[in-house]
């Protein structure tokens, strides 16, 4: 085998329909509220940027409306991020007579918590008072409209982990402490979609919520999200 032979072929030019099909797929996240200006325009500037498809798949990986334009031939590696997709379908609930109307979870010296299918009341109190506690609403059996969570801390700690298909509204003091909202997901617009509302006070302790996929950790969500920053990065490098 020559010399010439061995050279590997450069790798074929991205078509203008490819380009425009990863842009039309924009336009539809934007009219969906999934994008605002600025990351709608920053995108679109990467698609004329990209060099193959694999590119082009990172760049819409992350939109709930997005579906990969088609498969990539090209032997350039694929960029290591992924990102399941949030379902468009409304999130299912439960008959509003279903729901009890109060509940209460209390950590004090110790840890509480509720997980997995469970069902929420209509008002949420959870305390944590020198301990600490955890809802997690990824899995839970909502009811429609507003399910409200009322936290209070006291050198202790309440963590809340909702799904990307609810709509959360958080509003909370820190004393001392912090009462955080941390959205390593963005969570749907979509008007009749459940609401969990979370308010209260943490004093000389903390209070988080987060938004993230059933079953992922937070390690996961830090990697899921270094990922995506890495892999935006290489293609405004042209890399």
């Amino acid at each position: 085998m020559t010399e010439t032979n061995k050279k590997k072929r450069p790798a074929a030019q991205l078509g203008p329909e490819a380009r425009q099909k990863t842009i039309d797929l924009l336009c539809e996240a934007f009219a969906r509220d999934e994008l605002v200006v600025e990351e709608f325009e920053q995108r679109v500037e990467l698609v004329h940027r990209a060099d193959n498809m694999d590119q082009l798949r990172v760049i819409v990986a992350d939109l709930p409306s997005a579906n990969p334009p088609v498969k990539s031939h090209s032997r350039t590696p694929v960029v290591p991020y992924s990102e399941p997709p949030v379902g468009l379908a409304p999130r299912p609930t439960l008959p509003p007579e279903s729901m009890p109307e109060h509940s209460v979870v209390v950590g004090i010296l110790g840890g509480g918590g509720r997980s997995g299918a469970w069902v929420p009341a209509r008002q949420n109190w959870v305390a944590g008072v020198l301990g600490g506690c955890t809802l997690d609403f990824r899995e839970a059996q909502l009811g429609p409209g507003v399910t409200e969570v009322r936290v209070f801390v006291v050198c202790g700690g309440v963590e809340i982990l909702v799904p990307p298909d609810v709509r959360v509204e958080c509003s909370g003091i820190g004393i001392l402490g912090g009462f955080d909202h941390q959205q390593t997901l963005s969570s749907t617009t979509d008007p009749e979609a459940p609401v969990i509302r979370v308010t209260g006070v943490a004093i000389m302790g903390g209070a988080s919520v987060s938004v993230r996929y059933p079953g992922e950790t937070a390690r996961d969500a830090r990697l899921r999200l270094k990922a995506k920053k890495k892999a935006l990065r290489q293609i405004a490098r042209g890399k």
